[in-house]
């Protein structure tokens, strides 16, 4: 295990570097002189040229891309166009508050998503599994944006329980992450109705009843196991788009996040912000990929012996 997790971390070099390939070169072609934005319109001309040659704008593509990449290495992500400040102290600042939204609109999901959807899969075809399936296309369907206005409309304007924007305590989190976790709990009800039905057809869970087993038993312990798999990687990619896609929901919100925070820096063409925000979110998708992966070898009894054999014909060798 502890190999196939240093291999997997190896696997983290080339994508970061490609994807901080593909954001430079995309931060290139796009019209936009980081100079005016930082000096302004009234600036000289020999302002504007002392400034290129200061950040290194005039070289080319790959020698700027190369000189970030060393410096990144040593810690250094660069100084924010807009803002002034260094670009891994806004990270730093802004990443918990996006951290906290993603965390808990996945929780969301996964307490009323998993069960209703194993309640779902057992009662198929009653009233209670078209209703849990009527309600999930409903929130697949609606706009994400649409949903957090009403939310603030419906809680906040007129009822007055939960604040609008902001961030001033917990109850700041709420609406954002009910909004934010809406298409992820449609999703996983879904999931995991569909593949807890192709477990409970199996001959395996038809052995269990006849023996007598109890149905919570062969529900639980037989069938939800064996459906887990997809079902955690379905929670871990939903993991890593909420931590990268409440671009919206921090707009509607007010909520400093990092999402609102790549959005006015690509705004500005503020490119180190960009650059930095983006390499943040891929590694971090990355290592959730990664903790996916891990737990499976827990879930599942058999990855866990193909770890074990592969170890010992290593030993063995």
């Amino acid at each position: 295990m502890s190999r196939y997790i240093f291999r997997r971390l190896l696997m983290l070099v080339p994508v970061v570097l490609g994807v901080a390939l593909f954001i430079f070169a995309v931060m290139d072609f796009t019209p936009g002189d980081p100079a005016v934005m930082i000096l302004g319109e009234g600036a000289a001309e020999a302002e504007y040229a002392a400034l290129h040659a200061k950040l290194g704008l005039n070289d080319p593509l790959l020698v700027r891309y190369a000189r970030y990449i060393w410096n990144a290495l040593r810690g250094d992500f660069g100084v924010s166009y807009r803002t002034g400040l260094p670009v891994f102290q806004e990270i730093a600042s802004r990443l918990p508050y996006t951290f906290v939204l993603a965390v808990v609109s996945t929780i969301i999901a996964v307490t009323i998503g998993l069960p209703v959807g194993v309640f779902s899969a057992v009662k198929q075809y009653s009233l209670s599994d078209n209703f849990a399936l009527g309600c999930a296309l409903l929130l697949t369907s609606m706009p994400t944006f649409w949903l957090a206005m009403m939310l603030v409309l419906g809680f906040s304007l007129k009822m007055r329980w939960l604040p609008a924007m902001g961030v001033t305590g917990w109850k700041n989190f709420i609406l954002p992450a009910i909004a934010t976790a809406s298409s992820s709990t449609a999703s996983l009800l879904r999931m995991t109705r569909s593949t807890m039905l192709e477990v409970i057809r199996q001959d395996y869970i038809r052995t269990a009843r006849a023996k007598g087993a109890k149905e919570s038993r062969v529900i639980f312990d037989h069938a939800l196991r064996n459906a887990l798999l997809p079902v955690v990687t379905l929670i871990g990619v939903n993991f890593g788009i909420a931590l990268g896609g409440t671009i919206v929901i921090e707009q509607v919100f007010a909520i400093p996040g990092l999402g609102q925070l790549m959005v006015n820096a690509i705004r500005t063409k503020d490119t180190p912000m960009v650059i930095a925000s983006l390499l943040f979110t891929a590694v971090i998708a990355s290592l959730i990929n990664l903790l996916v992966d891990i737990l499976y070898a827990y879930i599942d009894p058999r990855l866990r012996a193909k770890f074990t054999v592969a170890k010992k014909r290593k030993v063995s060798a």
